[in-house]
């Protein structure tokens, strides 16, 4: 028989299961915010931890060479490289950056593709608190002068690929006398170039010295990372010391631990694989395995042979897995969770279930954004959760307001603010920005390219907040979903593409008069594929050696992420009434032969031209497997 202390302690327990209930039927999602307090708060402690005793990036990778130094650190092509060999070659790479008496905090260019020499340049060069710009390496001509002249980049360092050589060499003349060194067994070369292979092994790796970073602080910039933005060429995302510490605890949202191995296989200058993956494996002393490229026959089978427990992935990736013909061994692995982003609704159950991935987390962020959300639940097509508990508890708030989708400005009220959007209302993504962060700067360069990203007096006078540029909704649960991009960038295959950029390359064709470019829907696929309505000079006739020359200068010209997929000839230039590029009814209007009079073409990798797009052949292309 229970005692009167045993009622009284059951009479307690009851309470408190009740309350747990009352709770739980008023705030259903209350076990969510409590994990994500849970840890976001050890994110938290551990930012504010590295912050206050200066331990960087470069800190956190030696002490994990001094704690296990025979730990495999990168795996790739079947080859392991421990914590303590890639030290060595950080070594001696920071030696050599040494000799060269930069100033603190200057800035060195690498445009290497995924390998260790990736990783162990980028961090020699951190030994010497030197920035490291990370140079998309399919990039050429135009945009790949302006974007080392952007980072000012002091010195550049190629991968050991031709491609890559020889799109900087065809360049060389206009990047001035920056000192280029390429890897590889290359003997025939210009002035102006180094072999950097030579150095290498001539060079001891022994450690430096930790005061030549001794100014080292958190806003001294750690990397750059280029992005489109929303209009023009690529800009340099500014990664300071204290943001790659965000960084890095974001995963622990996802509980990575050091017994974790992490696949990337998306390209290091991203953010994706070159922050999130290498940053946080490098934290927690885990280990990464790192494919060159990707490869969706290859995925899983890297993914079994290496026991890999995290992947990552971008929506498109695991499109192209899921067409790999099915096995008996896609389940058969030991992964406990996919991170990434952009991975659609239609495929979302279709790839956990497939795969067996216990955990998908979703997450939305941008290289220089001021916030980001990822989805604990494993709640299908959500990138995260906008608490109102937690938003009133955080110092940098979040908010979607209702936007003009044709110029992608924000409705303004009376008052002269913005408008939130309700429940299932796709709205402009805003982040806030702390008053001690009042002078962050996002890019590289002068005011007027950081100011773009601001909107002011949002919802009073004086405040301020980061405009991501994209159009997300949220649900009555409070759960994010993305929507769309504003403005006139799009993304396809993973990357974002900026029209201006793609019409001004498309324009210095001698006979394209005008070209409008803009992406349209493709069913069942991510992102938008690029289109392009293009006029001739002088009205001449679209010929088979036309739509070749425009073929070869889209190939000669732009990264294959930004050639039209579909080309348009109208007979009439959509125009504003300002004389701005109209695109919104030709976006409606897709690429779809029975609404369209104008004669339309599809980028023929096959027949290396553009070639008719007809009703009979359009069917081909309501599917990913013709692009």
């Amino acid at each position: 028989m229970a005692s009167k202390r045993d009622k009284v302690l059951l009479g307690v327990a009851g309470a408190v299961g009740a309350g747990v209930v009352s709770w739980r039927t008023l705030f259903p999602w209350i076990g969510y915010d409590l994990t994500m307090m849970k840890y976001g708060s050890k994110a938290g402690k551990g930012m504010l931890h590295d912050n206050t005793t200066g331990r960087y990036l470069i800190e956190m990778f030696e002490e994990n060479v001094a704690k296990h130094p025979k730990k495999p650190f990168v795996i790739f092509e079947d080859r392991v490289y421990t914590y303590d060999f890639m030290d060595a070659q950080a070594n001696r790479v920071a030696n050599i950056a040494a000799s060269w008496n930069l100033k603190f905090n200057s800035c060195v260019a690498i445009m290497i593709e995924n390998e260790p020499s990736f990783i162990w340049t980028f961090l020699g060069l951190q030994k010497l608190g030197i920035a490291v710009a990370f140079i998309n390496f399919h990039i050429k001509g135009a945009p790949l002068v302006h974007t080392l002249k952007a980072c000012e980049a002091e010195a550049l360092i190629l991968g050991s690929q031709d491609a890559i050589f020889e799109h900087v060499n065809e360049i060389k003349q206009d990047i001035g006398d920056i000192p280029v060194y390429v890897q590889g067994n290359r003997q025939c070369m210009g002035p102006g170039y180094q072999l950097w292979d030579e150095i290498m092994s001539a060079t001891y790796p022994v450690n430096v010295c930790k005061s030549m970073r001794a100014g080292m602080n958190g806003t001294s910039t750690c990397c750059f990372i280029f992005t489109s933005g929303t209009t023009g060429l690529p800009k340099p995302a500014i990664i300071s010391q204290s943001k790659a510490i965000g960084i890095c605890k974001f995963m622990m949202l996802v509980q990575i631990s050091p017994d974790d191995i992490v696949y990337t296989s998306t390209p290091l200058y991203h953010s994706a694989a070159g922050g999130l993956g290498l940053m946080c494996v490098i934290d927690q002393g885990a280990t990464m395995v790192l494919a060159r490229k990707f490869s969706a026959n290859r995925y899983f089978e890297d993914v079994r042979k290496h026991k890999c427990t995290v992947i990552q992935y971008i929506g498109e990736l695991c499109r192209y897995v899921l067409s790999v013909p099915e096995s008996p061994l896609d389940s058969k692995h030991n992964v406990r969770c996919a991170v990434g982003n952009g991975l659609r609704p239609d495929i979302w159950m279709e790839f956990k279930t497939r795969f067996n991935i216990p955990h998908i987390y979703e997450f939305f962020g941008a290289t220089e954004g001021t916030i980001a959300a990822v989805n604990l639940s494993n709640r299908v097509g959500a990138c995260g959760r906008f608490s109102p508990i937690l938003n009133r508890l955080d110092p940098t708030k979040r908010l979607l307001v209702k936007v003009d989708v044709d110029t992608g400005e924000p409705y303004r009220n009376k008052m002269g603010h913005c408008v939130p959007v309700d429940f299932n209302e796709p709205g402009l993504l805003l982040g806030g920005i702390p008053e001690n962060y009042k002078n962050l700067q996002f890019y590289k360069g002068g005011k007027e390219v950081n100011e773009k990203k601001l909107l002011r007096d949002v919802l009073q006078k004086g405040d301020c907040y980061f405009n991501f540029g994209d159009l997300l909704m949220i649900d009555k649960d409070y759960f994010l979903y993305f929507k769309d991009r504003v403005g006139d960038t799009f993304r396809w295959k993973g990357e974002n593409v900026a029209t201006y950029e793609v019409s001004n390359v498309l324009s210095k064709l001698d006979i394209i008069h005008d070209a409008n470019v803009y992406g349209v829907q493709i069913p069942g696929s991510e992102g938008r594929a690029g289109m392009a309505a293009v006029h001739l000079e002088n009205n001449q006739e679209i010929t088979p050696k036309v739509l070749q020359d425009i073929y070869r200068h889209c190939e000669d010209s732009l990264p294959s992420y930004a050639r039209p997929v579909f080309l348009r000839f109208p007979k009439e230039q959509a125009i504003t009434v300002t004389y701005k590029q109209q695109k919104t009814h030709l976006r409606k209007e897709g690429f779809d032969p029975t609404k369209i009079e104008d004669p339309l073409y599809y980028y023929d990798k096959a027949g290396k031209t553009y070639s008719p797009l007809t009703v009979d052949n359009y069917g081909q292309f309501l599917t990913t497997s013709k692009l």
